[in-house]
């Protein structure tokens, strides 16, 4: 499959090298331009090009960038034709985006996407932590592998994205419409909490939209409690051996769940 990726973040150069070595041909663009790629085709072989390059003739698109980000990329996907599948990974922080109002008033993260680049999207690949998305895939059949969640309103394309999920180690499954999306958005139980496809689907059936903002604004409090190093840890992507992301377990006691270090 021809597959576009416009963002080069932790997430989109995870996902780059992995849908590359199960065979598709993968181009990566960023805002800096394919130069600042250069290395990382090298080590990859994959394509660094421009954003508009990217898009076109891809049969599946893959949106990586802030989401405050995203009308910098319209006049990019505007004559992305309807069917090719676009894929956004990306959630919504306010000190980081900017408030948006519309997603404030009620609209879900993908669908202010959709109204931004007028073509419907399918939700997946935003509520794993990086980290956890580059170390800890797992091939299928294996217990308790870590699910991620795919949310849309066409079935044939989740159904694609879905087998994506599954390529990249992780357990995709079918969650719905974009309209439910939220269920894996920041301040939910389903949100970078590494949990297996039957905990999954219950976090995501407990997740109370009114409590989502504050849930998630009182965890980010919880995760620059683990001070400056870690935060830059993750932010840049430069793991040391024996790096462990105690962000994830941060989070998985705030929901209730038990440390991952009791099930090793």
């Amino acid at each position: 499959m021809n597959i576009g990726i416009v963002g080069a973040g932790n997430i989109g150069k995870t996902l780059a090298r992995k849908l590359q070595q199960h065979g598709h041909q993968v181009r990566v663009a960023n805002s800096r331009g394919p130069e600042s790629l250069r290395d990382f085709a090298q080590q990859t072989g994959v394509t660094a090009v421009t954003v508009g390059e990217a898009v076109q003739g891809a049969e599946l698109l893959i949106l990586t960038i802030p989401l405050g980000k995203t009308p910098d990329v319209q006049a990019d996907f505007r004559d992305v034709p309807k069917e090719v599948i676009i894929v956004e990974t990306m959630n919504y922080y306010p000190a980081r985006d900017g408030e948006i109002a519309a997603i404030e008033q009620g609209l879900t993260n993908s669908a202010w996407v959709e109204q931004v680049l007028g073509h419907p999207v399918i939700k997946a690949f935003n509520n794993i932590g990086a980290y956890s998305f580059l170390a800890d895939g797992r091939p299928a059949g294996t217990p308790g592998r870590i699910a991620l969640s795919v949310s849309g309103d066409d079935e044939a394309a989740k159904q694609t994205v879905i087998e994506l999920v599954n390529q990249t180690g992780f357990e995709g499954y079918d969650a719905g419409p974009i309209a439910d999306s939220w269920r894996q958005q920041p301040g939910t139980p389903a949100y970078c909490t590494d949990l297996s496809l039957d905990e999954a689907k219950a976090a995501r059936a407990r997740a109370v939209r009114a409590e989502a903002p504050a849930n998630r604004d009182q965890v980010n409090q919880k995760l620059a409690d683990l001070g400056e190093e870690y935060m830059h840890i993750i932010v840049s992507g430069n793991y040391p051996a024996g790096f462990v992301d105690r962000g994830i377990d941060v989070s998985r006691e705030y929901y209730g769940y038990p440390s991952r270090q009791w099930q090793e």
